[in-house]
């Protein structure tokens, strides 16, 4: 078969689309290690005080930790609540079961600004004070179907063959769970937690509408940036933008990695019942 087009011609446009999409990101890098006062040309020599200045900073300091526990936080959210979601949609058939398949992934689907002011709304209306935990439970209510999702395509993958032959073998619901549900799905479960951590350190629109006194690095940056984007707030969202990618890639990595038990596994946790 012909290749589709001139293979310099669709290289060319690939290029373009990368150099489109990232050439902001890549200048905001290269200033941030340069040795001006001021974020633009001309690039005066290549300095490392920016970062410095960032770790030395303890407001940005502050805002990482706050970032940090709110992430661990909406992680453990996804996770309580996503699992045995996703367990009930490959395990058990009940009425409106396509209907909560959707209202599961009806969060992430929506705009964050909508999430945010509903949840205000619902905050104000029951005189729930904001603060860490209210952008908490506001992100982990569109993160949950990240954990759902993942741990679902899992288990399509796996089947039921090991759970019916444990089950049969005289193991527990529990000890299915634990000896073979749960080993099957952990590397996804891991993926899934990564890739909810990254994506709950770097959103802004549902923390700006429901946060307190303490403030997220997110929201930190957004205040420095009010008043000038200097060198220094490059580097800050250098370093997010870093993080953030090399959480997602491995979130992504570990998510796809195969971690099924072996043929015996379901035998095995037959005889531990037994």
């Amino acid at each position: 078969m012909r290749a589709f087009g001139n293979k310099a011609l669709v290289l060319g446009l690939a290029l373009a689309v990368l150099l489109f999409l990232y050439a902001p990101l890549i200048t905001m890098a290269v200033f941030s290690f340069n040795d001006s006062n001021y974020t633009g040309l001309p690039f005066n020599g290549f300095t490392l005080e920016w970062y410095a200045k960032v770790f030395a900073n303890q407001q940005v300091i502050d805002s990482l930790w706050a970032s940090v526990f709110v992430a661990a936080g909406v992680v453990v959210l996804s996770v309580t609540l996503g699992l045995p979601a996703a367990i009930a949609l490959d395990r058990y058939d009940f009425p409106g079961k396509a209907w909560f398949r959707r209202v599961v992934m009806l969060p992430i689907v929506l705009p964050g600004v909508i999430t945010g002011v509903a949840l205000l709304s619902f905050y104000v209306t029951v005189g729930f004070q904001l603060s860490l935990y209210t952008i908490m439970l506001g992100q982990g209510t569109a993160l949950i179907c990240i954990t759902a999702t993942e741990v679902f395509a899992r288990l399509q993958q796996v089947g039921r063959s090991q759970s019916e032959a444990a089950i049969n073998l005289g193991a527990s619901e529990f000890e299915v769970f634990r000896k073979v549900t749960l080993p099957n799905v952990k590397t996804a479960l891991y993926g899934a937690m990564l890739i909810a951590f990254s994506i709950s350190f770097d959103e802004i629109a549902v923390t700006y509408l429901l946060t307190g006194r303490q403030n997220t690095l997110p929201m930190t940056l957004w205040s420095l940036l009010r008043r000038e984007a200097t060198p220094e707030v490059n580097a800050i969202a250098t370093l997010v933008v870093v993080l953030s990618v090399v959480l997602i890639v491995l979130g992504i990595i570990i998510s796809r990695t195969k971690n099924a038990l072996g043929q015996g596994a379901a035998a095995d946790t037959g005889e531990a019942a037994l």
